[in-house]
């Protein structure tokens, strides 16, 4: 990712995951733009310079318009690396055109180049179109997290 575009990305990928935890029930409302942001920051506090993590702007097929952005982390953890992949987001009107597809595949192809034994990600239980993509190139779950509210208390 050029350095240039990042600050651009961060508002809006920050907004984004603000967005998504407050759907999900797991963060209120108030404050969570500000609870995005400092966890971006405790993640990649010197940006695209931020050592292990790896920040791309995906272009269009032909070399175009940037369409996305994707962000991943070598991680290691109990003496196994493997790249988790924080960020995957294709702007609306380049959705449902194969960018997504086609970015995962170099991305598996430059990731197997890191001595890396598997690539993770989290997605959000409404995500249903990102969790057909994941499937389709070969994800599977490895885990679930579930929630019940209680009614009583107003998230």
């Amino acid at each position: 990712m050029r350095a240039e575009v990042y600050p651009s990305y961060l508002q809006a990928s920050a907004a984004g995951y603000a967005e998504d935890n407050i759907a999900s029930g797991r963060w209120p409302k108030e404050g969570a733009l500000a609870r995005s942001l400092a966890e971006y920051e405790v993640l990649l506090p010197r940006g695209v310079a931020t050592p292990s993590q790896h920040l791309f702007e995906i272009l269009s097929a032909e070399g175009g318009p940037t369409v996305g952005y994707i962000w991943f982390a070598v991680q290691e953890k109990h003496g196994v690396r493997s790249a988790f992949i924080y960020d995957v987001e294709i702007k609306p009107e380049f959705r449902r055109q194969g960018h997504a597809k086609r970015a995962f595949r170099a991305l598996e192809k430059f990731i197997g180049t890191l001595n890396v034994t598997s690539i993770c990600l989290h997605v959000f239980a409404k995500n249903t179109g990102a969790q057909a993509l994941y499937r389709a190139l070969g994800f599977a779950v490895t885990g679930m997290n579930m929630r019940k509210p209680l009614g009583n208390v107003e998230v």
